[in-house]
């Protein structure tokens, strides 16, 4: 029953991960509120259907020296986890040619080596309950490249990379994995993109505004969750840029060399 299930939740102070804070609260699942601002998480727990069916765990990705101790301590609020949604992130928008290296590091720091850290952490308790789901919010990008979002992208394709590897291994440990791709969805994530020196970009694409709602988003997410896809695009019209680059590359590579994404 939904309602006896744990999820823990990073990213969970704004946006995406706002959102599916409130639908899987409201759902019945206990929750677990992740990200560095331990003053917005605060105030998303407050606007919670059932926050005495939460608890704040403050972590930032980029810093995960004490990873043990978190997890210990994640495990510790509910007595286990059965979901760990991994939505927390940072975005670029910058050219190649213009980014700083210590930018792409940064991009990778977060999305891909603050991911997977975690996910090493929690592993053991997920195979020793023979149970256990791992959400992974990458992007359309983590399926094809698009300019501006060199690093963000190859941040994301290595996510799909390490996780498409870990759900095959671990399958006789009937651990799930989720692997969910947003589009355009209308949250702050291009307004605190990382620009070539490191700074954030401060603009809403006018894409990310017109993009689909973090609540929509955060529906579609808890349905591929609990249906234990492997995989769900969720998106407007961009979403069809997976199926142009697969069957029709050629027109896919020129199409790119003309849309706006920024």
């Amino acid at each position: 029953m939904s309602e006896n299930k744990v999820i823990w939740i990073t990213g969970a102070s704004s946006g995406i991960g706002e959102a599916c804070c409130k639908k899987f609260n409201q759902e019945g699942y206990r929750v677990i509120l992740s990200a560095r601002n331990k003053k917005e998480l605060t105030r998303v727990q407050s606007s919670l259907n059932y926050p005495e069916n939460s608890q704040i765990l403050p972590l930032d990705l980029a810093e995960l020296g004490n990873v043990d101790e978190l997890v210990q301590k994640a495990i510790g609020l509910f007595g286990h986890v059965d979901v760990l949604l991994h939505n927390g992130g940072i975005s670029q928008r910058s050219l190649i040619h213009e980014t700083a290296l210590d930018v792409d590091r940064r991009l990778m720091e977060v999305n891909y080596f603050g991911t997977i850290t975690l996910t090493k952490a929690l592993l053991p308790h997920f195979i020793h309950r023979k149970k256990g789901h791992f959400g992974v919010v990458t992007s359309l990008v983590g399926k094809f490249g698009t300019p501006f979002r060199s690093s963000y992208a190859a941040s994301k394709h290595a996510l799909h990379g390490f996780f498409d590897t870990l759900r095959a291994e671990h399958h006789q440990d009937q651990i799930q994995v989720t692997l969910i791709c947003p589009g355009f969805i209308k949250t702050q994530v291009s307004v605190n993109a990382l620009t070539s020196d490191g700074s954030p970009l401060n603009l809403m694409d006018d894409a990310q505004a017109n993009g689909m709602s973090p609540e929509e988003c955060a529906n579609q997410i808890f349905q591929a969750i609990t249906k234990q896809k492997r995989e769900v695009l969720i998106g407007g019209k961009e979403t069809m840029g997976v199926y142009l680059k697969r069957f029709f590359p050629g027109i896919f590579a020129k199409f790119l060399t003309k849309a706006k994404v920024r």
